[in-house]
């Protein structure tokens, strides 16, 4: 919600935080998430190395998006 501002303001940071929180449960969408906000300097430090690491844990859950967000950034491997 606060990442789009879908019934909230929108603020990246507050997103960053609630992400952290559903990270905490495994939820792969979450991490992939997290890592976009990483990888864009969006409510967090930008971070290419961060978002690796957030595109990489959910990549091992099978989530396709951080997949591709990987290959984007040259990335092939993630296991």
């Amino acid at each position: 919600m606060y990442d789009y501002g879908y019934g909230v303001e929108q603020n990246y940071s507050e997103a960053a935080k609630w992400y952290r929180k559903s990270i905490e449960q495994g939820n792969a969408g979450a991490q992939n998430n997290l890592g976009v906000l990483y990888q864009y300097g969006y409510g967090v430090p930008q971070s290419r190395q961060e978002a690796i690491k957030w595109y990489k844990e959910a990549a091992r859950q099978g989530n396709e998006t951080a997949i591709q967000n990987l290959k984007k950034l040259g990335i092939t491997s993630y296991q």
